[in-house]
């Protein structure tokens, strides 16, 4: 299982949003490249980039900063926000992606997804399902649906999708564990390349969520507070035999 550092880019700069309400920003660092190195440093595989401008809007937003974090690490990086065409998807990818997350475009657009794995591999497709109540959630957050993410898990993956993010919305940034429930649930249904998110604050909620079997765990507010010390929580899944991917 890997353990996944996340930077939210917002004007240009690394925040953390509390349950994904833009008026409740904490921001962390005016060079997310710089942030970025530092979770490299700390022993991280992957990082988790999302344009929080571009979720809003509804196209990539953050491009500069995108570019710099990707050139100034040398892993891969996973990034969303505001990707609902085929061209926002290249460009993201021209950019350093090595994986690109969609969300709202997986409800309203879900072709583009089909026609998104047929021009760059499944491989490099992320179906990212927000959800608050077992609803899904659009647009950065800023909207409801009434299509519940069980809906979603099922109808991606008879497309063939086989990379899916979960963040439970009003567990994120929270400081207070992940929704286990539904996340077993996801796994008991076989979901396939599960990666879990929100309220991930302990190294204890880290190895439960390796004991279920998620491929991966992001973890954001807990990283930047102090409350998980990454380099510890990678040693302990390497001690008790979950290696880091």
């Amino acid at each position: 299982m890997e353990i996944i550092p996340a930077i939210d880019l917002r004007g240009g700069r690394c925040v953390r949003l509390y349950q994904g309400d833009y008026a409740r920003e904490t921001v962390y660092s005016d060079n997310p490249a710089e942030m970025a190195g530092r979770w490299v440093e700390m022993g991280a595989t992957r990082l988790h980039v999302v344009d929080l401008d571009g979720a809003k809007i509804g196209k990539p937003t953050n491009l500069n900063a995108i570019r710099a974090i990707a050139s100034s690490v040398n892993v891969p990086i996973q990034v969303g926000g505001g990707i609902r065409s085929m061209g926002s998807a290249e460009e993201l990818v021209s950019a350093g992606a090595a994986r690109i997350m969609i969300g709202t475009a997986a409800i309203e657009d879900p072709d583009l997804i089909e026609h998104l794995m047929e021009r760059l591999g499944s491989d490099r497709i992320i179906v990212t399902v927000d959800a608050k109540d077992g609803l899904v959630a659009l647009r950065g957050w800023t909207e409801s649906s009434k299509v519940h993410a069980s809906e979603v898990f099922k109808n991606m993956a008879e497309r063939g999708v086989t990379h899916f993010l979960y963040t439970d919305i009003s567990r994120d940034g929270t400081l207070t564990e992940p929704n286990f429930q539904a996340i077993e649930q996801l796994m008991d249904e076989r979901v396939a390349g599960l990666i879990a998110a929100g309220g991930i604050s302990t190294g204890e909620h880290i190895m439960r969520l390796a004991s279920i079997g998620v491929e991966g765990a992001v973890v954001g507010t807990a990283l930047y507070t102090g409350d998980i010390s990454l380099p510890t929580a990678i040693e302990a899944l390497n001690n008790l035999g979950h290696k880091v991917n």
